[in-house]
């Protein structure tokens, strides 16, 4: 059986690449990121756009030999800076096609962006991974998309 991967590794390898463009200032047609299970996922970089103070690019989701309806999908992610005073950070949020938490009972608070604990804990640790390499401490804001998102929630 081959294995898929789900849309929180897609997201994690789309944002650790659209992270590695913006810092190296290389493009990165594929990327490896570590699963929570430890499964290395190498993941082939689609839709790239690079500017001076954000690129973003996407992942399609592969399900394996035991797809669901995001299988296909584009899992989208856009870096870019954050001017902050704080500590070095990665701030994850939600854009087209990603829910917004409504009610308690998820892991999130109402009105984040519905990605999940695992999710996010994986693209801050790619992210961050990427800043170490590339000797940034500066914060970044990574904004996750599925333009497919809507017409698949239906």
């Amino acid at each position: 059986m081959r294995y898929g991967f789900t849309t929180g590794s897609c997201a994690a390898a789309a944002a650790k690449a659209a992270a590695y463009m913006l810092l190296a200032g290389k493009v990165k047609t594929e990327i490896t990121i570590e699963t929570p299970k430890g499964i290395h996922y190498t993941a082939q970089i689609l839709k790239i756009r690079r500017g001076e103070k954000e690129v973003s690019c996407a992942v399609e989701k592969d399900g394996g030999d035991d797809p669901d309806i995001t299988t296909g999908a584009l899992s989208c992610a856009k870096v870019s800076y954050i001017d902050t005073e704080e500590e070095a950070k990665v701030l994850v949020d939600g854009g087209i096609g990603v829910g917004r938490v409504t009610k308690p009972g998820l892991d999130q608070p109402v009105g984040n962006a519905a990605i999940n604990h695992v999710p996010r804990e994986m693209i801050e640790r790619e992210v961050l991974q990427v800043c170490r390499l590339l000797d940034y401490q500066g914060s970044l804001k990574v904004e996750i998309s599925v333009p497919e998102g809507e017409r698949i929630a239906e």
